[in-house]
Parts: structure tokens; sequence; C-alpha cells
């Protein structure tokens, strides 16, 4: 985060700088809109930065990337190293389409090698948007606070109804038992009701997963982008 989101974030400041601070937003939602606008229908895998390729927790990644690719969706990731890596390998290991939208931080998180296109995204909730917008669903993979923060952005949107009919899939359910007793805890004292319990599925399965999507497809089909790029204005694929 640059200095000038970190005092932004402190308080009221002249609104000359607010408004330049909402130009910049807006730049920012319409260089991820061309870059991500024929990325096609997407399945969105979130995970940590950390897990290296030869943890079991990559190759889970890769190897449901790949089996979500050969369904025609495009793996959309944040871009960058481990599970996000290893999502974007395995769209490119079945010749699937593979897309990146990376978040710029202090200390760079660069994009990995396996992706045909990205955008570099400098605030969490630009990016968080065009995640949702461009995805049938959503794996969460074992991961830190930004998979948790991806995850409950996407069960509170799909809870109020301003997305529905929206897979969520959270997959290793050892690894995230603490959360899913916390989930339960919280149906217990009824600060979330029964049928929450039903905005996303828990599997260890990776064949269970990619038969949620298939669902998605059946009620809602695939529909591949057909538009073509416009060269005058600058578009690619």
């Amino acid at each position: 985060m640059s200095q000038r989101e970190i005092r932004f974030l402190e308080g009221p400041r002249s609104r000359w700088a607010d408004f330049k601070f909402v130009i910049n937003v807006c730049i920012e939602f319409i260089k991820g809109f061309r870059a991500l606008h024929f990325s096609g229908p997407c399945v969105t895998i979130f995970g940590s930065a950390r897990f290296t390729e030869d943890h079991p927790y990559y190759k889970q990644a890769q190897q449901f990337a790949a089996k979500a690719a050969q369904l025609g969706f495009a793996i959309l990731t944040g871009g960058g190293p481990g599970i996000m890596e290893a999502a974007n390998r395995g769209a490119k290991d079945v010749g699937g389409r593979s897309v990146g939208c990376n978040i710029v931080l202090p200390f760079e998180q660069k994009p990995n090698p396996y992706l045909d296109k990205w955008v570099n995204i400098r605030y969490f909730f630009v990016r968080k948007t065009l995640l949702i917008k461009y995805s049938y669903a959503f794996v969460i993979m074992p991961g830190g606070f930004g998979t948790m923060d991806e995850l409950f952005e996407a069960m509170t949107l799909i809870q109020t109804r301003k997305i529905k009919d929206f897979p969520v899939i959270i997959f290793n359910s050892e690894y995230h038992k603490e959360l899913l007793d916390y989930i339960e805890k919280m149906r217990q004292l009824k600060t979330i009701s029964e049928e929450d319990l039903e905005l996303f599925l828990v599997t260890d399965s990776i064949d269970e997963g990619i038969d949620l999507i298939k669902k998605c497809i059946e009620k809602f089909g695939l529909t591949p982008i057909a538009k073509k790029p416009k060269w005058y204005l600058g578009e690619k694929w």
C-alpha cells in the first residue's frame, strides 16, 4: 500500500485530495475491465502465496484448476506465487486459459510465469470486485488473511443477495477445521442462519468440487466471450 492510500485511511482530507482519489479508483476499474473483458467465464482459485511446488496443497490446486479448465473455464487467480501459481499452472497443463489479477504490494508481488494475461491493481477492493465480476465460482484453498477476506466477502454478498447462485468451495476440511468450528459457533449463537451453511461446500474431493461447478453450468450455461477486441480501442485478448 502506498503512502497515498495510508494517508487516505487516516481520516478526512481536502475535497480535492478525495476527488483525485476517486478518479484514481475509477482509472483502476477501467484498467481492470479492459484487461479482463475477454478472459471468458472464469473460476477463481484463492490460496496462500507461501506454498512451494513440492507441497501437497500446491499439487491439489494444480489438479483442481486443470479439471476446471477442462470444463471450458479460464482460471483466474491473484496472479502471484504459491497456490495462485499452482492454479494458473494447472490451467496451462491442459491447454486452458490462465489469467491473473495481481495486487501491487510494497514487497512487490510479481506475476507468476503461467499467466496468459494479467493486470496489476493497486487497491484490494477494486481487485475483489474484478474477481467476483468475472467468476462463476470461488475455490478457497488453504491460505491466510487475504484468502479468508475473499471467502467472507463472497459469502456476505450471497447472504445479502447482492449476488446469487454463486458456488463457493472450501477445499481441505482439515486445514479449515477451526474456521468451520467458528462458523458452527456462529450458527449456534444465531449470528448466522441455518440456511447460511448452504452458502458454501466443504470438500476434500476435487471431483465433488468440480461437480458443483458443473451444476452451475447446467443451470446458467457457459457463455464464451463472443465479442472480439477492437484494435482502435487498444483492446487485446
